[in-house]
């Protein structure tokens, strides 16, 4: 079965780097499964890729405790298009007034981790570029724009926010869960589609924590032995270099790919076109 996306995408609240938006149709195009399992998809990040896929049942976890928190909150309907469109009004003015006060919004996250505090900072740090330290705070500078928080931004975040809450209320078998992607997939089963977007180590700064070349050859591993479909989103190359991974482990799987273009990262390199392959273990 062909899988059915939302036309066009839709873009979820929350910027990360490596964000699939434009991919969607890309990676849908892909693969085929008959949607009777659960959609696993244990490196949830933004989300946009199960969110506009929207399967009757999902697992989606992530290791950052704090985008999962604000996407239970919206599930809980304690985040709302209303209260957060009034929070960014009466926060945004007052970076427009200071546009130091994003550091001021910035220690108070790290030291209480609330949800509309990560994002509020989500969408006025440097570049889109969520990043955060050894000791899990979040560090990404200002984007130097005080008056980012215009109203129609405002409405945009609040209309991205009221678009999630209605999709999260016809999924009541949906779990968002605080967790390793071994321990998301360790009861995985036959009918079960797996969809894995691991951090791109080597290309950008770990957006929450460290992925490294053991973790991927662990979870090359995994792939290699499940008897779930999968589909593995990876870099295949840009002009300065090609993923050594896709070779070292993925040359006997059936391997997509489409030439994307990222305007979000730290540095100019990382902005530039990049060659995305899906890997699929079923043509």
């Amino acid at each position: 079965m062909s899988i059915v996306i939302n036309t066009p995408v839709k873009v979820p609240p929350i910027k990360i780097q490596g964000i699939k938006t434009k991919l969607v149709p890309f990676i849908s195009d892909s693969i085929s499964w008959k949607g009777k399992g659960r959609w696993i998809e244990p490196f949830l990040g933004s989300g946009v890729v199960l969110f506009n896929i929207a399967p009757k049942t999902a697992i989606g976890s992530d290791t950052n405790k704090h985008i999962i928190e604000l996407y239970a909150q919206i599930q809980k309907d304690t985040m709302t298009p209303k209260n957060v469109k009034a929070f960014l009004q009466k926060e945004g003015s007052k970076l427009e007034s200071n546009g130091g006060y994003y550091y001021e919004v910035r220690d108070r996250f790290n030291s209480d981790s609330n949800a509309f505090d990560f994002l509020f900072l989500n969408r006025s740090c440097f570049n889109g570029l969520m990043r955060f330290n050894s000791k899990g705070k979040f560090n990404t500078p200002f984007c130097r724009n005080p008056q980012r928080f215009a109203q129609a931004y405002i409405t945009k975040i609040s209309n991205q926010v009221g678009w999630l809450g209605e999709l999260f209320k016809g999924k009541r078998a949906w779990k968002l869960e605080v967790m390793d992607w071994r321990e998301t997939v360790e009861d995985a089963k036959a009918g079960d589609f797996l969809y894995l977007d691991p951090p791109y180590y080597g290309r950008h700064t770990n957006y929450f924590d460290v992925w490294g070349e053991s973790d991927m050859r662990d979870l090359a591993g995994f792939l290699a032995s499940t008897k779930c479909r999968f589909a593995l989103s990876l870099w295949y190359g840009n002009r300065y270099r090609k993923n050594p991974d896709i070779e070292r482990y993925f040359s006997d799987f059936k391997i997509h790919k489409r030439e994307h273009f990222y305007h979000v990262g730290s540095t100019e390199d990382l902005r530039n076109s990049m060659v995305e392959a899906l890997i699929t273990n079923r043509a």
